[in-house]
């Protein structure tokens, strides 16, 4: 079975979030300002083993392995910036974790190709959710320029594959400027290097409805990651009508009880070849979102255990025994593994004895 966890690199302070948000601006700072804005709200969520850490420490990075190994997880998912032209942001995690070898821990890419806007990272902007940096698609000598600024990564033994091709996921399949193309021009560069036959592309979507269409553009598998349900899911939308008046009228935090919503995140259509599932630990926007925000609540150790053994189980009987884990490290999203001052290392614990049993 291989767990492969998202991973955010946002900790540690760089040039552009110095510029728009001040000075050592990080995913700490969001962290750190969350409120409660309703009764037995768990915020603010503070880290317990690992403090408020820097990615630009080693030992972090260490300790993060460390802990990932003893939650059963085979790897990461490391999101990479890549903004067309060149322009790359987030990418230090990475340079360091390939110069220095360290930690001796599998990885993967997945490409969050989206623009950022203000109002993504920072609740209280008042600028009109401004363009910070656009995402652009400027062609083929883009592409291919793509391609060679991770070849490093993907020539390092520490590189995550499936079927001996190595794992490249996009967030956004839709948004791909002709991903066919893509698709194509970058498995004939991973073939002329001979590394491999071709990458195994995964299209990553929150609403299946999409499974289709992204293998159509050419992806190897699709990725579901079921924390919009309250979206996309007739059944749970009639059963939160009350909840999404709150939400779209009276302008609270959509909350939903973790016990109920954890039930959706697998489903039997998970059982084909063509989905790889996603196992959700918790979820709270309200950090960067505010009263705007979507809060899983209650989220507590004993449900997650259900929802991993289901997870698990609609898997294990797959020629891909695949699984993605959202997420390794968003705290800004209340999403995450790491562990905390409540519930300590509880997620990591019971995660390493389920994947123990299979």
């Amino acid at each position: 079975m291989k767990i492969i966890a998202y991973y955010l690199p946002q900790y540690y302070p760089f040039k552009e979030n110095n510029k728009w948000w001040g000075e050592g601006f990080t995913e700490w700072t969001n962290v750190g300002k969350a409120k409660k804005l309703f009764k037995n709200h768990y915020q603010p969520k503070i880290p317990a083993d690992l403090g408020y850490y820097d990615l630009r420490v080693p030992q972090v990075r260490e300790k993060q392995a460390e802990l990932a190994r003893q939650a059963g997880i085979h790897g990461f998912c490391y999101w990479h910036y890549w903004f067309g032209n060149g322009k790359q942001l987030l990418d230090l995690p990475m340079k360091e974790i390939l110069n220095t070898k360290k930690p001796n821990f599998p990885f993967c890419l997945g490409w969050a190709n989206e623009s950022w806007k203000a109002k993504v990272w920072n609740l209280n902007d008042t600028s009109n959710d401004k363009m910070l940096i656009e995402q652009l698609y400027p062609g083929e000598e883009d592409i291919i320029n793509h391609f060679y600024s991770i070849l490093p990564a993907l020539k390092d033994k520490r590189y995550i594959t499936i079927e001996n091709k190595p794992v490249f996921v996009v967030y956004k399949p839709f948004l791909l400027k002709d991903a066919k193309k893509f698709i194509e021009i970058w498995n004939k560069l991973i073939s002329k290097e001979k590394l491999s036959e071709g990458f195994f592309f995964i299209g990553h979507t929150v609403n299946i409805k999409e499974k289709d269409e992204i293998l159509n553009l050419g992806f190897n598998c699709v990725n579901i990651v079921r924390n919009g349900e309250y979206r996309f899911n007739k059944e749970v939308i009639k059963k939160i009508s009350f909840q999404l008046f709150k939400f779209k009228i009276l302008k609270k935090p959509l909350k939903l009880k973790y016990s109920f919503i954890s039930r959706y995140f697998i489903q039997d259509i998970d059982k084909s070849e063509e989905i790889i599932p996603t196992i959700i630990p918790n979820w709270d926007h309200t950090p960067r979102s505010g009263n705007k925000g979507v809060v899983f609540h209650e989220s507590k150790p004993l449900f997650f255990r259900k929802h991993v053994q289901k997870a698990l189980d609609v898997t294990k009987h797959k020629k891909r025994k695949v699984l993605f884990l959202k997420s390794w490290n968003e705290w800004g999203e209340g999403n995450y593994m790491e562990p905390d001052l409540k519930f300590g290392k509880k997620y990591i614990e019971i995660l390493g004895e389920e994947v123990k049993e299979i």
